[in-house]
């Protein structure tokens, strides 16, 4: 795999863990009977911020073989 492939790979993890984070909070209040915006506040503190950080971490190594690749080509 070439590196616009790979860090194309990366900016998909990334999103994928983005939404990861928003997935677990619902599923982790999905047998509430009534939600409410500081009810999924705290779902979210519950899940953390472990998802976010690991995504940003992978959609900059992804942006970063983009930028290698594009160096590279010239």
């Amino acid at each position: 795999m070439n590196k616009r492939g790979t860090g194309l790979g990366f900016c998909a993890i990334a999103a994928f863990l983005f939404a990861s984070r928003y997935i677990a909070a619902a599923i982790f209040g999905s047998g509430l009977q009534s939600w409410s915006d500081s009810l999924f506040a705290s779902m979210m503190y519950y899940v953390g911020n472990r998802l976010t950080v690991l995504s940003v971490v992978a959609l900059l190594v992804g942006i970063g073989y983009l930028l290698m690749a594009e160096i590279e080509r010239e």
